[in-house]
């Protein structure tokens, strides 16, 4: 099925220099819109970008560049048609071993670099009385997982701020949804594999740390993840609003 609605369309993507984010900046530009795809680093992109793409430095950390990004190109686009929050960090510590730096520095990229896309995205797609966003979270914000405390949280309350920024937009007939993906291949995915069989191991699941397997019996691929923002982008999602979709091959056993 090709998505319509896409073609033509500008969007604001962040974290789009690996992973998940370059998946969906390449996904939108196959489908003809228009990226500012944005990285703290965005060397990987300006190497070999493709027509359609506008590669620029941001950290969404920093609320006044955010603003200030959004504004730049709300007004030389004449208006933003999406934007997907993919930028985010891991930390994986024990509590009693997470200090307060690194609480701070997993919160101020995974959830206040959310909030800082959405409300500017707000205040410019208000007006027009049109937009979609996508957030993308994880399934750890529904499942509680050993050694991950930072991390699941912040990404529990970047969907449900999200969400919450949904009911606000809904009558502006601005639409907000989460996507929550369970274990991806990805460098972020790769870098807590420190022995043999890894991928076999996350896949099976581990009963001394609760952790429930995958019963697809496959990790997804930043591909996986990346078409189903692109359907909740698209207009074939053009009733679904505020929803919180689990791309995790089951993992999290829940909707």
């Amino acid at each position: 099925m090709n998505l319509s609605g896409i073609a033509g369309r500008t969007a604001i993507v962040t974290g789009a220099a690996g992973g998940i984010g370059l998946a969906v900046t390449r996904l939108l530009i196959a489908s003809g819109a228009h990226v500012i795809a944005t990285d703290i680093d965005i060397a990987p992109l300006v190497g070999n970008a493709p027509e359609g793409l506008c590669a620029r430095q941001l950290d969404v950390t920093r609320s006044d560049a955010v603003d200030a990004l959004v504004n730049e190109v709300a007004e030389t686009h004449d208006g933003i048609d999406f934007g997907v929050s993919v930028a985010g960090v891991l930390g994986f510590a024990p509590v009693a071993e997470t200090n307060d730096q690194e609480w701070a520095r997993i919160f101020a990229v995974n959830t206040s670099g959310v909030f800082h896309l959405g409300r500017a995205l707000a205040r410019i797609m208000k007006p027009q009385r049109s937009g979609t966003i996508v957030t993308v979270s994880s399934n750890a914000a529904g499942i509680p997982r050993q050694n991950m405390a930072a991390y699941a949280a912040s990404k529990a309350a970047a969907t449900m701020f999200t969400r919450c920024l949904g009911l606000e937009l809904a009558p502006f007939g601005i639409r907000c949804n989460v996507i929550a993906p369970g274990s991806t291949r990805t460098p972020m995915q790769t870098s807590l594999w420190v022995g043999g069989n890894s991928e076999e191991k996350v896949i099976a699941g581990a009963l001394d740390t609760y952790r429930t397997g995958i019963p697809l019996q496959k990790l997804a691929t930043p591909e996986d993840i990346a078409h189903a923002v692109l359907f909740l982008l698209s207009e074939e999602a053009g009733h679904i609003a505020l929803a919180n979709l689990y791309v995790d091959g089951g993992a999290t056993l829940t909707s």
